[in-house]
């Protein structure tokens, strides 16, 4: 599979969010040695619980279905590129490379605050090529099929 092919899983993963009304649309697939070993979607909205974004949500099922803390030699693909908190949880993982697909600018486009706190911490320019956008176009069509449903914004 290509990396395209992975994001739009994660593209499915965060419409599955979406219809069951979870939380924004953020889907993320985590693969290892080409097989998919953990998913998850932005439950912020079901579970009351503010952490609980589509790559936490990922690290988590990856991590039980691993039996391990520790994700050395796996790969993430989120629809949206992470906001702090999940950035820093994917390098505690020790993910290998993040994938995203909208940036935090398009995040903020469809209501998300993810520029404030990236405008107070910053650093993004020293990861170098840990992040790598893939598949923008696909998960801007997911992002204005979210803004369409009237979701409930947080």
């Amino acid at each position: 599979m290509t990396d395209l092919d992975y994001m739009k899983l994660a593209i499915e993963e965060a419409r599955d969010g979406i219809r069951k009304r979870h939380g924004g649309p953020f889907g993320s697939i985590i693969v290892k040695d080409g097989q998919i070993v953990g998913k998850g979607h932005n439950r912020v909205l079901r579970n009351n619980d503010p952490t609980c974004h589509g790559e936490i949500a990922a690290i988590r099922n990856a991590c039980d279905n691993l039996d391990t803390f520790d994700l050395t030699g796996c790969r993430i693909y989120t629809t949206g590129e992470p906001c702090h908190m999940c950035l820093c949880a994917c390098m505690w993982a020790n993910l290998d490379k993040i994938y995203y697909g909208c940036t935090i600018e398009d995040n903020g486009r469809i209501g998300f605050r993810d520029d404030k706190f990236d405008g107070i911490f910053g650093g993004r320019e020293k990861l170098g090529s840990y992040l790598e956008e893939v598949g923008r176009k696909e998960c801007l069509e997911l992002f204005d099929e979210y803004s369409s449903s009237k979701p409930e914004l947080y």
